[in-house]
């Protein structure tokens, strides 16, 4: 292979300032045909990228208006047509690699072509979170507000790590993080005025592992690195799995993770007392309690744990408390629901997800610490290249010490647009009205004798069942003495199983399970933004119409069905 230098376009063009090596398939070719034609090559890439005017513009002001205006009106129909989709996606693994090309494009296309191929490829794959039939999970929400300050997000496109990089990013963050937690009614330790402060990460296991990191390393510089092995956290079977994710992150022995047993008595909200009697035989076997996350809102059935009674025994052991709300937390904006954070001012930190109930889209997760040094302490790398003055007179906060990236999203935007754009009230009045709905909802399961509702509705979500009697030979008189307790109960089980799979298999609702205290049930959350009553009816018309199909065959059947 022959290797050409070009250099006489250098002096032509200034931008060109190293030589350029063409490799040549064969010496035995024209040198002197090629070297004209790479000379006119060059010089018409060179007129295309330093020239006044730039061939490929990918941010040309008035193709970004016409193809935003496109994506606009191709968002706003999908709104208006999201009911004819059905909600939980029904192509099968691999769906897709048969519908596009293999490599990409060599050259450009339209945005007309790619919003086509998004409608006729990638809508089918898609579960409709957004629909006012998606019932499962909890839900991530929405605004118009919410799209337009991503928009705003992606526009300015800012790496917000520390104050000088973008000042609005970090004061903006700041003042929204002050906002709500005056909303919220948070105490002042939590507060900027009360020496605490607010952050916005990605997710919950973003708060948990910062947290738990800024835990563990305040007492290791007490007791030294090798104490890590002793270190012990503590949560309840119900707490997230995110918490475990969290624990093996931070470098928690697996075998010191306490996942406290929950029972019906204490509504599957984590006991003062187990906790207290885990934590001194864990002392009494040389471990260190290091760890405790409280939850408000659990994910399978939205219990609550006590917070003031575990954190008054937590704080008999010098713990960090953390305070996990992801789900109900932004109920708590709600008067009438704040009483379920009453106990908050003796954690140590205090998180919810604005992401899933606060019209905010992914991904937004507000962080309280009451001591913002003990992240700095843990997560800060201050390396030369970011050293400034601003950083150095200790009067900006740079939020790159908070978190686990350097660089971040300018995340304060949509949730300053959301709160500006509803205000407070109308927040409350969206929060209340789905809590309304998961109680009208309750009201049509009870009505049925078939069902049941398994759980107390604490926000809005309602956790029911087809009750053991539905079952086939349940009601003989046979089924205890025949099979016992056990089997009974997985039967009850296997029906309910199959009465969610033919919910979802529908298409026209979308609902997840759980299983508490070894009971199947199905999880009937409210929370898209679209939702009205005529939706939440028909759900349950849904669930009627599979069960009493489920219902009315024989026992053989319901077996196969």
């Amino acid at each position: 292979m022959q290797e050409v230098i070009i250099t006489n376009l250098a002096e032509k063009k200034k931008h060109w300032q190293q030589p350029h090596f063409i490799s040549l398939p064969s010496p035995r070719y024209n040198c002197n045909y090629i070297m004209k034609s790479l000379q006119c090559d060059c010089q018409h890439l060179l007129e295309n990228i330093v020239g006044n005017k730039i061939a490929m513009n990918p941010l040309d002001p008035g193709e970004f208006r016409r193809q935003g205006h496109m994506v606009v009106d191709f968002l706003a129909k999908y709104y208006e047509n999201i009911e004819k989709y059905p909600v939980l996606s029904q192509v099968e693994p691999g769906y897709l690699s048969k519908r596009l090309p293999s490599s990409a494009p060599q050259d450009e296309e339209p945005m007309e072509a790619i919003l086509d191929d998004v409608h006729q490829h990638i809508f089918p794959g898609l579960t409709h979170w957004q629909s006012p039939n998606f019932f499962a999970y909890y839900q991530t929400n929405t605004s118009t507000a919410a799209i337009l300050g991503e928009m705003l997000c992606a526009g300015f496109n800012v790496a917000g790590f520390n104050w000088v990089s973008s000042p609005a990013a970090t004061e903006l963050e700041s003042l929204v993080m002050d906002w709500l937690g005056k909303m919220l009614d948070l105490p002042r330790p939590f507060l900027p005025f009360g020496n605490g402060g607010g952050v916005i990460e990605g997710n919950t296991s973003e708060a948990i592992i910062c947290t738990l990191t800024a835990a563990r390393d305040r007492v290791l510089r007490k007791l030294g690195h090798n104490s890590i092995a002793k270190l012990v956290v503590y949560g309840s079977d119900q707490t997230n799995c995110s918490f475990q994710k969290a624990a093996r992150v931070v470098g928690i022995d697996p075998r010191n993770f306490r996942a406290l047993k929950t029972t019906r008595s204490t509504l599957f909200g984590l006991s003062p007392d187990s906790l207290e009697k885990a934590i001194r035989l864990d002392i009494n076997a040389g471990l260190i309690p290091l760890y405790l996350c409280a939850t408000v809102g659990t994910t399978s059935c939205a219990a609550v744990d006590p917070l003031e009674p575990l954190c008054k025994v937590a704080s008999k052991f010098s713990m960090w408390i953390h305070v996990d709300a992801a789900y109900a937390g932004a109920s708590c904006i709600c008067p009438e629901y704040r009483k379920f954070i009453n106990g908050v001012e003796f954690a140590d930190s205090f998180s919810f997800n604005a992401h899933k109930w606060l019209l905010t889209p992914l991904d937004c997760c507000c962080l309280w610490v009451k001591d913002p040094n003990a992240l700095v302490n843990s997560l800060s790398t201050d390396p030369e290249y970011l050293k400034n003055e601003a950083t150095e007179s200790k009067q900006v906060i740079d939020y790159a010490d908070w978190q686990l990236s350097l660089s971040r999203r300018f995340r304060a935007l949509k949730l300053w647009l959301v709160l500006r754009s509803h205000g407070v009230q109308n927040l409350r009045s969206h929060i209340r009205n789905h809590c309304r709905l998961a109680k009208l909802f309750e009201e049509l399961v009870e009505e049925d004798p078939q069902f049941e509702v398994v759980f107390p509705i604490n926000f809005a979500l309602v956790c029911f069942r087809i009750r053991p009697s539905g079952v086939a030979g349940m009601s003989n008189g046979h089924a205890d003495n025949e099979h016992g307790e056990a089997w009974k109960l997985n039967e009850v089980n296997r029906l309910n199983a199959q009465l969610l799979h033919a919910i979802n298999a529908s298409g026209r609702v979308f609902m997840s399970h759980t299983t508490v205290g070894g009971v199947y049930v199905l999880r009937f959350a409210v929370g898209a933004t679209l939702v009205t009553e005529k939706h939440v009816i028909m759900a349950w018309k849904v669930v009627q119409e599979h069960a009493n199909s489920l219902l009315s065959m024989p026992a053989s059947e319901q077996h196969s069905a």
